[in-house]
């Protein structure tokens, strides 16, 4: 990307974006032939959940979509990231999709181009259908089939209006919090579920891109991972062999087979000595490795690691359990994270520097702080404003590096249904009063707007 700079330091054709995914702001779950998903029976399991929370109502995007297209045109985005609904399209995870479903993000969709902001669609955002779950989800081998044929019926509704496509948000935390530590859903704790869901997510997405690029080789294809940098907490060997391994579960296990074609010998090691690894079969690596228009990069933090001991608990780390996370003394965001922004620029340096050449694009970059609306209606986030100047910034210093970053999307556009944390933890650009539903812009959205308009901030720092 050569072309000259815009003010901000950014390239002129820079896409800044926010993005959503659809569990966690939709609603409307019993709506319009919508089937259950694995969060709605996780929400409902008493203790999953802080306080109970469950997605039913979220956002209300599901009915306000039109009311956030509005915010979006006021910010000013140029993309908007969201996935589908799996569930919403096959209620079963199978078989014939529903038509109502697909209506309501063809709506949405005509909606965005309507604005000028381009659709970035995600087809799987963690809400696998229950049905799927109830057959093996994941861990189950057919379940990567069952994902192809969902994926080849969004196409086919969405494809001559969305150039953009992303097949799977995160995978290592699917696999590893969902099956691995339970902290997520499905809730399940099995070292050997876990690696095997690894594996199948990453069969899903390459056996996907491949059947879609036969549909239409003029789309655009991805995947987001959520690589963060790992360090050692000393130079003793112990610390340095739990930095490596903690790496290769994080980062390797993932990129490698993506990018380069393979596994990571010494992780496949690490992990043979605690699970089977019988679930590998010839040509996986082949349809694991479909070729890449862009990779997604969500960043939210560094880790730094020492050797420990294996406390038997619950752990999304098989073959690393061992392992300690070390507090730095940074700032913490309201969910504990340590804030480092020096970790993206590590990140998205490695990644041009370890790996064949591939457009990148920031697809999450947000902070949880615990925001309120004052007397006068305002929201002052000076926490997430400065989160968010810091990161932009160090994404303008890795471009200088020689990275090509091709986009932004701040997580997330919107306050919603954050997880296992319910919604008592709050990420959006756009602060939501959840019983009435009611929108504002925090401190932060008028920030990024500014950014937006200059195509980066401006102030010389």
């Amino acid at each position: 990307m050569s072309q000259p700079h815009a003010e901000g330091g950014f390239p002129p054709d820079f896409l800044w974006g926010a993005a959503t995914s659809s569990y966690q702001v939709e609603g409307a779950v019993h709506e319009d032939g919508r089937g259950p998903s694995i969060w709605d029976t996780f929400s409902r399991t008493p203790g999953r959940v802080v306080a109970g929370d469950t997605g039913d109502v979220a956002a209300d995007h599901y009915h306000r979509w039109r009311e956030d297209l509005a915010l979006m045109a006021d910010l000013g985005l140029a993309a908007y990231r969201f996935s589908i609904a799996w569930p919403r399209i096959q209620p079963e995870g199978r078989g014939r999709p529903n038509p109502t479903g697909l209506a309501f993000y063809q709506r949405l969709v005509d909606g965005l181009l309507e604005q000028g902001i381009q659709p970035w669609v995600t087809l799987y955002h963690w809400d696998l259908p229950q049905a799927l779950e109830d057959r093996g989800g994941w861990p189950a081998r057919g379940t990567a089939g069952r994902f192809v044929d969902y994926a080849e019926a969004v196409f086919g509704a969405l494809a001559d209006r969305v150039r953009w496509w992303t097949t799977l948000n995160e995978p290592w935390c699917t696999a590893f919090l969902g099956y691995g530590s339970g902290e997520h859903a499905p809730g399940i704790r099995d070292d050997h579920a876990a690696v095997r869901a690894a594996h199948h997510l990453l069969l899903a997405h390459g056996q996907a891109v491949r059947a879609l690029r036969t549909i239409d080789p003029s789309a655009r294809f991805g995947v987001t991972v959520d690589p963060y940098p790992v360090s050692a907490a000393s130079e003793e060997p112990a610390d340095q062999d739990a930095a490596r391994r903690v790496d290769g579960l994080r980062n390797r296990l993932l990129l490698d087979p993506l990018l380069l074609g393979r596994y990571p010998e010494d992780v496949l090691e690490d992990l043979h000595r605690v699970v089977p690894l019988d679930h590998l079969r010839p040509g996986d690596a082949e349809a694991i490795a479909a070729p890449l228009d862009v990779l997604g990069v969500n960043y939210y933090r560094r880790l730094v690691v020492a050797a420990g001991r294996d406390d038997g608990g619950p752990s999304p780390w098989p073959g690393a359990r061992d392992v300690v996370f070390v507090d730095q003394g940074r700032p913490r965001t309201a969910v504990g994270w340590e804030i480092d922004a020096s970790g993206l620029v590590e990140v998205l340096v490695r990644l041009r520097r370890a790996y064949p050449p591939v457009p990148v694009a920031i697809t999450e970059l947000g902070a949880a702080f615990d925001d309120e609306v004052d007397a006068e209606g305002h929201v002052h986030d000076d926490a997430r404003v400065r989160f968010l100047d810091d990161h932009v910034r160090a994404a303008r210093r890795a471009i200088q590096a020689g990275v090509d970053l091709r986009g932004l999307f701040v997580w997330s556009l919107l306050d919603n249904f954050e997880w296992a944390k319910g919604y008592s933890k709050r990420f959006g650009l756009v602060h939501v009063d959840f019983p009435s539903a009611r929108r504002t812009f925090k401190d932060s959205a008028h920030w990024y707007r500014d950014v937006i308009k200059h195509g980066g901030p401006t102030d010389g720092r």
